[in-house]
């Protein structure tokens, strides 16, 4: 049996201007295939290589497939959705598979607009997808659809949701295989060098209201150390790769791992040999002070921090109740321990304003971070903020949840305006950085780190692909009227809602959900955690948390009722 798995041709102005990002989802699947046995294993990545629809038509004719399968972010569904299109306009015979976190939560919507999808799978992908492949080779299919758990598809004019499956028990068990990605492909610009992003963990023992991975991994499971750094160290001597970004959301939440993991990274000499980054939150750094120069010893020379905004009143919409000038000493320490620092600052919240805009402009100038983002809040329609939004998401065209797009409309200005005045940040920013910082670095790693940060900008900046900004026709302070988004008003809330009920109560009735919350809300302390917790969690903590058996056991579903649903297919 031949599988096709494909990355949608999406783009947008955002994390791409740092360079091309290896799809780990598709060297996870083919992983977990290949080790039961099926071989023939194809992978198109769409994105990276420009493939349009009838070249992908032609390829998906060439290979003749037997099933197809891709995956979505919230941004990419619609991509997804007409790449299984094609699919079944090359064969109606081929089974078509579409899986990751949007359609996780938001199947009703899929299946309706895109009834040519056999099957979605809901979580982790895995061990799910080699259920279905059996089933398909085994000639049960579409018998069996019913008695696989974790799926949703179309029977009839239904839309069924079946039990979901467990999530992974034994990561390790997971072996990814990188040799279907074209490493020479994948290269993180500012350094030239190829690049991958390994997972350290799946899920989150935090709940933050904006945030969908506490909810899509459902339980919080980090990996033995050993085995992550046994995974770089084969990037590193069969892929030749030479930097790599954890995928996780908060890698440094079990400390003691992460301390294990970066002492295993320094004894077997990779810092030689590959640099690294992560996004973690002010808290973690502000506890792990005192570890910081082993964290640079171990190769970590990029952190980016969810800063997410400047003043005090957004940090509580969050749930964030960091402040400002825990921001500014997280920021510092990491530039004493010669560790380059992002800060993020989100923006276009409702009660954003020309002078809330400019302050987080006034705190990048006082905090000093190497490099600042400016990222369009972006309200995921399966997050507990979105539902408390209500009626101020008016933006419903999920092609535009890109962190670049203004969702929300700010009371006090519109939605050029607003573009504007992120672009005036980054010019200013910028360009103090180019003329005054980046070139007086020294002559080592981080000048050259910083300039080639500024490479990506300006690359990005001429192809008028950063922010979009070609697409949305904006040139300067002078197009503020000729900015065109290009939403399509015809997509609305009342076709969009997100089946989230069943989902929702494994995250937070399960017995490892009860305890984490009790351990989360007795700790002592006045720095909360991302999720509303009053303090970092211990290192017992975190491996009390991390012991407590995962659960998946819902009932099942059907899409016309309440229900929510590691790779994502």
């Amino acid at each position: 049996m031949r599988i096709l798995l494909v990355h949608p041709n999406y783009h947008s102005g955002g994390a791409e201007i740092a360079g091309n990002w290896p799809p780990a989802w598709a060297a996870y699947l083919a992983g977990a295939l290949r080790g039961a046995g099926y071989d023939d294993v194809h992978f198109i990545d769409a994105m990276t290589d420009h493939v349009d629809d009838a070249a992908l038509e032609a390829r998906i004719r060439e290979l003749k497939p037997d099933v197809v399968g891709t995956t979505a972010i919230t941004p990419s569904i619609y991509k997804a959705e007409e790449t299984l299109k094609i699919a079944k306009k090359v064969s109606p015979a081929i089974i078509t598979m579409l899986g990751g976190v949007h359609a996780t939560f938001m199947f009703k919507q899929v299946l309706t607009e895109a009834p040519w999808i056999d099957v979605i799978v809901r979580g982790e992908g895995e061990e799910i997808l080699l259920e279905l492949v059996r089933a398909i080779d085994d000639g049960r299919w579409p018998l069996a659809r019913h008695e696989i758990e974790g799926l949703a598809f179309l029977d009839g004019a239904d839309i069924i949701a079946t039990k979901a499956a467990p999530t992974v028990k034994d990561l390790e068990k997971i072996k990814p295989d990188w040799g279907i990605l074209e490493w020479g492909k994948y290269i993180y610009i500012p350094l030239g060098k190829r690049v991958a992003i390994p997972n350290m963990a799946r899920g989150c023992p935090f709940t933050c209201s904006f945030c969908s991975q506490w909810k899509f991994w459902r339980d919080y499971r980090i990996r033995d150390p050993k085995a992550v750094v046994d995974e770089i160290e084969t990037l590193v001597n069969d892929h030749d790769v030479g930097f790599f970004i954890l995928a996780d959301e908060e890698p440094t939440i079990n400390r003691k791992k992460f301390i294990a993991f970066c002492e295993e990274l320094i004894a077997r000499g990779l810092p030689e040999k590959i640099q690294w980054g992560i996004n973690t939150r002010v808290t973690d750094i502000l506890r792990d002070e005192e570890y910081l120069a082993l964290y640079r010893k171990a190769g970590l020379v990029h952190v980016s921090l969810g800063t997410e905004a400047a003043a005090q009143l957004k940090l509580d919409l969050f749930n964030k109740e960091t402040t400002v000038e825990q921001n500014k000493k997280a920021i510092r320490l990491l530039r004493e321990a010669d560790i380059l620092v992002e800060a993020q600052f989100i923006v276009g919240l409702e009660n954003e304003t020309a002078e809330t805009l400019e302050e987080t402009y006034r705190m990048a100038m006082d905090w000093k971070p190497d490099l600042a983002n400016w990222s369009m809040y972006t309200p995921w329609p399966f997050s507990n903020l979105f539902e408390e939004l209500g009626d101020k998401v008016e933006i419903h065209d999920f092609d535009k949840y890109n962190f670049v797009t203004p969702i929300i409309r700010p009371a006090a200005m519109d939605r050029a305006e607003l573009l504007d005045r992120v672009m005036n940040n980054y010019r200013r920013l910028y360009m103090r950085k180019a003329l005054f910082s980046y070139p007086w670095q020294g002559t080592g790693y981080r000048r050259k780190y910083l300039l080639g940060c500024l490479k990506a900008f300006l690359k990005a900046g001429f192809q008028r692909t950063f922010y979009d900004l070609g697409r949305v026709n904006y040139w300067g302070p002078q197009s503020k009227k000729g900015v065109d988004f290009k939403f399509d008003r015809t997509r609305t809330r009342t076709n969009h809602r997100a089946e989230t009920g069943d989902w929702q109560a494994v995250a937070e009735t399960s017995r490892k959900a009860a305890k984490r919350e009790a351990v989360v809300h007795e700790a002592a302390g006045v720095i909360k955690a991302c999720g509303g917790g009053t303090e970092q969690l211990t290192d017992e903590e975190a491996d009390a948390l991390n012991a407590l058996p995962a659960r998946g056991d819902l009932p099942p579903t059907r899409g016309d009722a309440p229900g929510r649903s590691g790779a994502h297919i």
